[in-house]
C-alpha cells in the first residue's frame, strides 16, 4: 500500500514529448467509461438522497429479499434495501480513500521536498525515516495505528495516511532532485533568483503535476486499503453503510443472500478500476504517449 515506484519524471523532456506527439481526439471508449462511473460514485457520494433514501429502514419481513422491483439489489438480513445502503456507503469509501490520498500527498510532498533540499545530513534522515516506514507492509502499519487510535473513520483515514505518505515523500524527492538539476533551474540560481523563489516558480510546480496524477492512481490502493479496515470492524461503525463493512456483514448469509455480497464488492471493484484507469490515461495524456 505505498506509491508506486515510477522513472524519474523530467519536465523539460516531457514537455518536447508533448509539443511533438499528434493531438489525439476523445480517449477509448474504456476510459471515458471509468471516467463517467467514477463521476458517478463521486456524485453519489456527494449526494445521496438523489439516488435513495432510508438506508437504514428495517423491515423484518422483507429480510434477505433477493433483487426486485422496489429493491433492485435486494435486501440484507434486517431487511434494509441494499441499493440505497450501496449507495450511501460510497461517501465514507470515498472520504477515506480520497481523503487520505490527499493528506499523504500533501505530507508527503512536503517530507519529499525537505528529502530534497533540506541539505545533506536534513536529507539522509528524511529519507532512512520513510525507509523505516516503508519497510512494514502498508497494511500491517495501518493496522497498528488503528489499534493505537481506536476505530472508526477518522482514525482509518489517518491510519492510511500515514502508511501511503513515505511512498509519496520518496516520489517528491526524486522528482525534486530531477527539476532541481535541470538547465533552467540552474540558469536561474546564476542569476540570482533566491532558493525561496525557485522553489515556488520552478520546483514546486514540476512536481505538483505528475504528483496529481500518482494520487489518481493511488485513490483506489487507498479505497482498497479503507475496505479492508472496514471489513475487519476498524473503519466507519454500525449502522453506517460502508462497502467493507457490508461485506463483513454478508459473510454469514452466503447460502441464502450471495447478492448481499455482490453489490457492495462489486462497488469496491468498479470504483477502484475506473480510478485507477482514469489515472494511467491522464498519465499518458501529460506524458505525450497515446491513451485513446
Amino acid at each position: 500500500m505505498t506509491a508506486p515506484t515510477a522513472v524519474p519524471y523530467d519536465p523539460v523532456r516531457a514537455a518536447e514529448v508533448r509539443a511533438r506527439a499528434p493531438r489525439h481526439g476523445l480517449p477509448r471508449p474504456g476510459v471515458l467509461l471509468a471516467v463517467a462511473f467514477f463521476t458517478l460514485v463521486c456524485a453519489a457520494a456527494a449526494f445521496p438522497g438523489l439516488f435513495a433514501h432510508a438506508p437504514d429502514q428495517v423491515d423484518p419481513a422483507a429480510a434477505l429479499l433477493g433483487p426486485r422491483a422496489g429493491h433492485p439489489f435486494g435486501t440484507d438480513q434486517l431487511g434494509r434495501d441494499v441499493f440505497a445502503r450501496v449507495v450511501y456507503g460510497a461517501r465514507p469509501s470515498l472520504l477515506v480513500g480520497a481523503g487520505s490520498t490527499l493528506l499523504a500527498g500533501v505530507a508527503g510532498s512536503a517530507w519529499g521536498l525537505l528529502g530534497a533540499l533540506g541539505g545533506r545530513v536534513v536529507g539522509e534522515v528524511a529519507m532512512r525515516a520513510a525507509d523505516v516506514l516503508l519497510s512494514f507492509p502498508g497494511i500491517l502499519m495501518a493496522l497498528l495505528v488503528v489499534a493505537v487510535l481506536g476505530p472508526g473513520t477518522r482514525n482509518a483515514l489517518l491510519a492510511i495516511t500515514l502508511a501511503l505518505a513515505p511512498g509519496f515523500a520518496r516520489v517528491v524527492r526524486v522528482q525534486a532532485m530531477v527539476v532541481r538539476g535541470s538547465p533552467y533551474v540552474r540558469a536561474a540560481v546564476n542569476l540570482g533568483l533566491t532558493p525561496a523563489r525557485i522553489l515556488v516558480r520552478h520546483i514546486v510546480p514540476n512536481v505538483v503535476a505528475p504528483l496529481l496524477i500518482l494520487a489518481t492512481i493511488n485513490v483506489g490502493t487507498a479505497i482498497i486499503a479503507g475496505a479492508s479496515l472496514s471489513f475487519l470492524g476498524l473503519g466507519p461503525q454500525p449502522p453506517d453503510p460502508e462497502w467493507g463493512a457490508m461485506l463483513a456483514q454478508a459473510r454469514d448469509y452466503l447460502d441464502a443472500a450471495w447478492t448481499l455480497a455482490l453489490f457492495p464488492g462489486a462497488a469496491i471493484t468498479l470504483t477502484v478500476m475506473s480510478a485507477t484507469v482514469a489515472g494511467r490515461a491522464l498519465q499518458a495524456r501529460y506524458e505525450g504517449r497515446d491513451s485513446r
